[in-house]
This record gives C-alpha cells, sequence and structure tokens, in this order.
C-alpha cells in the first residue's frame, strides 16, 4: 500500500445508531516508524451517553436472528471490502500500526471465516441444562410447569477493546448472539478490526442500534462502562487492579502463560510446540508462554530453544515472512532498558541487548530474549513483554502446582496423570494444552477465561 499525505490519508469514524459519525476531534494514528498513517475520530463524552440511550430504545437483537447475522458477517469480514477497505487492506493496515507480522491479521481473517459462525452456534450451549432459554419454555405449560429462564443481566454491553491482537474481538460476538447491544471503544493501535467487525455486521443485516464503535480516550473509557450494564476491559494488572471490586466489569489482565517439562517428556520432540507458543502472533498475546519450567536441568531445553529463537529473521511487519513484533526506535529502546532491570540477577541466553533490530526507518524489530533463573517462585517468571520474552526456571516436586498457577494457559508435556488433574482443578488455570498444539491456540466456542456466558447470564426462577 503507497504512502499516504495529510491530504489523501484516511479517517476512520465513529459508528452509532444513525450511521457513520465524524466528531470535530481527530487523532493521528501513527505506523510503526511513528508516522502519520490514519485519522480517527474521538467522541466526546456526552456522546456516549446519548449513543448508550438510543441503544437502550431499540428492540432487543433476537437471537435466532442475530446469530445467522452473525454468521454472514463473519464471512464478509474475511472476504468483502467494507467501507473502502478490502481484506488486504485491512491486514497491512494492522500490520503497520500495531506492528504484529503480517501473517496475524491474515490468519484473522480466516479465523473470522468460520469463527464468527462457531461463537453464535456455541452460545446457547453455554447455558446450564437445567435453565430453558427464554420464558414460555417450548414444549410445557408455563401456568403449571416450575422452572428456570435464562436472563440476560442488563441490555447494554460496553468493551474496551485490546489492540495486540485481533483474536479477543470474536469473543464480544458471543454477547450479540445472547440478545444484547454492544459499544465498542477500540484501542488506538488497532482501531480497524472492531471498525471492519462493525461494518461487516451491518452488512449482514444487523440493525445498527445493536452494535456501535466509539473511539475516544480514557473519559470515554470510563464514561461508557458507566453507562453500559456490563463491561468487558482490556488491559494490564492496573486495569485488573482498578476494577476489581466492580462486579459488573470483567477485566482481561496479563495471560502468564507458561509450560512444565518434565522427567519423562522429549524435550525435543516438542521443540516446535513450543517455540510456537513463545513466538506465535509476534509473541504479544496473553496466551502466548512466558515462563517454562523444567523438571531439572533446565539448560538444555533453554539453549535449544534459544538458538531457534535467534534465527527468526528481523522485517518489517507487513512483510510476508515477518514473524516478530515491530515498534518505534525510540520505544524499542525503552523497552531494552525495561527489559534490563527486570531481568536482574537472571542469566540472559538471549538478553536486552539482543532486543532491538533496527529497520532503519525510524522503526525496530522486537527479538526474542530468553533468561533463565534459578528459582521457579521468581516473580519475575510473571513478567510479560510486548514481545516474545521467555523466563526458563528449574521445577521440582516438591514445588507442586504453584508455580503453575495464575495461568491463563498451561501446556503440561508430561505422562503424570495425577499432575494434569491437579491442574485441571485449580481454577486459576484457565486453560489446559497436553502438547499437541501450542498455547496460543485459540478454538472458537471454546472458554477462554471461562465462558463469557458465565458473565452476561443468570438463571432465574418461574414457579406457577
Amino acid at each position: 500500500m503507497p504512502a499516504t499525505t495529510a491530504a489523501t490519508r484516511r479517517t476512520l469514524n465513529a459508528l452509532v445508531p444513525g450511521g457513520s459519525y465524524a466528531p470535530n476531534r481527530r487523532a493521528v494514528i501513527p505506523d510503526v516508524a511513528g508516522h502519520p498513517f490514519i485519522y480517527l475520530s474521538m467522541v466526546p463524552r456526552l456522546a456516549v451517553t446519548r449513543t448508550v440511550e438510543a441503544m437502550r430504545r431499540a428492540e432487543a437483537p433476537l437471537p435466532e436472528e442475530t446469530r445467522e447475522v452473525i454468521a454472514t458477517a463473519g464471512r464478509l469480514f474475511a472476504t468483502a471490502t467494507l467501507d473502502g477497505e478490502t481484506p488486504e487492506d485491512y491486514c497491512y493496515s494492522v500490520a503497520r500500526t500495531t506492528g504484529l507480522p503480517l501473517a496475524t491479521p491474515r490468519a484473522a481473517l480466516r479465523l473470522f471465516e468460520t469463527g464468527a459462525a462457531a461463537i453464535a452456534d456455541g452460545a446457547d450451549g453455554q447455558r446450564p441444562t437445567a435453565v430453558a432459554p427464554r420464558f414460555p419454555w417450548a414444549g410445557k405449560t408455563p401456568a403449571t410447569t416450575p422452572g428456570a429462564v435464562w436472563t440476560r443481566r442488563g441490555d447494554v454491553l460496553a468493551v474496551l477493546a485490546p489492540g495486540n491482537h485481533p483474536g479477543p474481538h470474536l469473543e464480544w460476538l458471543t454477547a450479540l448472539a445472547l440478545g444484547y447491544r454492544v459499544a465498542i471503544r477500540p484501542s488506538r493501535r488497532d482501531p480497524f478490526t472492531p471498525a471492519r467487525l462493525v461494518h461487516a455486521l451491518r452488512a449482514a443485516g444487523l440493525d445498527p442500534a445493536h452494535c456501535v464503535l466509539l473511539p475516544g480516550g480514557h473519559e470515554v473509557g470510563d464514561a461508557l462502562v458507566t453507562a453500559a450494564d456490563r463491561s468487558v476491559v482490556f488491559g494490564g494488572d492496573d486495569v485488573v487492579h482498578r476494577y476489581r471490586e466492580d462486579d459488573s466489569v470483567f477485566a482481561q489482565g496479563p495471560g502468564r502463560s507458561k509450560i512444565l517439562l518434565t522427567h519423562g517428556a522429549d524435550w525435543r520432540a516438542h521443540l516446535d510446540v513450543i517455540e510456537e507458543s513463545v513466538t506465535s502472533g509476534g509473541g504479544l498475546g496473553c496466551v502466548n508462554a512466558t515462563a517454562l519450567l523444567v523438571e531439572g536441568d533446565p539448560r538444555p531445553v533453554a539453549e535449544a530453544l534459544a538458538a531457534r529463537l535467534a534465527r527468526l529473521p528481523v522485517l518489517p511487519p507487513e512483510d510476508p515472512a515477518a514473524a516478530l513484533p515491530v515498534t518505534t526506535l525510540a520505544r524499542a529502546h525503552a523497552l531494552r532498558d525495561h527489559l534490563a532491570q527486570r531481568a536482574a540477577g537472571t542469566e540472559p541466553l538471549l538478553g536486552a541487548d539482543c532486543l532491538v533490530g533496527n529497520l532503519g526507518d525510524g522503526s525496530a524489530a522486537l527479538r526474542p530474549t530468553l533468561h533463565l533463573t534459578a528459582d521457579p517462585q521468581d516473580p519475575v517468571l510473571g513478567t510479560e513483554m510486548p514481545f516474545p520474552c521467555a523466563w526458563v526456571a528449574p521445577w521440582n516436586r516438591r514445588d507442586g502446582i504453584g508455580p503453575l498457577r495464575h495461568s491463563l494457559a498451561l501446556m503440561t508435556l508430561t505422562d503424570d496423570a495425577d499432575l494434569v488433574s491437579s491442574a485441571l482443578a485449580d481454577p486459576t488455570i484457565r486453560n489446559v494444552f497436553l502438547g499437541t498444539r501450542p498455547t496460543s491456540t485459540y478454538i472458537p466456542g471454546l472458554p477462554h477465561d471461562g465462558h463469557l456466558a458465565e458473565f452476561l447470564m443468570t438463571a432465574t426462577t418461574v414457579v406457577p
């Protein structure tokens, strides 16, 4: 895609019940070299309140009709020109502004093409079996038969969206399939994915009042959370801490995903899946592995993994062969300094001095890093970075499940069935992988951090 000038640069507008909305204020979204790439309309706080009020006045979406719309929208997202943007334009824009390798948004096209339908079809499957989908329930007489009915906890869901990967945007489609109206505040880093998805939904026939896009700053995010009934908010530990007392907010924070390798498992046979767990999608996802715990001496597997990671090419993000994330050169240097500080006391196999791959245009690829630490309880194992970054430590049976807890994804490379059972029984471990697929694997319809319906819905008893 050719570089744009101020005269030709596209503006990505808000999408409200009345259509496209272009407020006076705009923000410039830069590319990975710091050059202006696109204008993003920024709605005022008052527009949030008015938009949510208009969404409440609209009739609730009918789940049966909405699910077909969602499936169609997934196909349009992958194949159609939407708001003048082709699928390849979309991929280029995401790569060039987020620094994600081009392969990541291209994979997102395929994911949305089939995943949207899976999300829509699976929404009702999240309902408890003893609960009817709605009142009255089919085949029974409400006047004589007590029962329970599946009920929304509200009407409007707010989503303060992430910008590190397109995939999480599939999740809020569950809310639409359950009858919610959804308002998204996009990340400035990637406004393209939610904008394209909202356009696809509207092109598929969704009432514009059922799904809106409201770009803005923190004040818009705060207003949206206040105005909505339920909210899903993505961010770091600060976001999780901020909302931890608010039951109406589901805060999605760091994943701190891990891999455990025990005696008896052939790590050489699993090196491919270990590497992909660390590097898939540029290593930016909450399900990318950041800690590798090894029973016995961790050095051989760490050195073998480091040798593989060191071979990944330094390329601009829009290159089809790119595998590493890219950011501005200034930010890359700041991340290098931050990593060096956090890694103090560990042994670098690929250290901070290896991180910055200068691309010569004001941007830099972020090379993988890997450090050894002697303590499986070292807090550094929970340190996540916006690039492939792994911390390797020894693990002993006496350590038990403790070092594995608080993991969004855990891969267990072991033949110890009791250990796997313990991991499955721990509520702080949300996904367990048994070694055939990387921790970054996402299967639409299966719970990611639990089923979203657990947060959105409740059971109400009806007694005649």
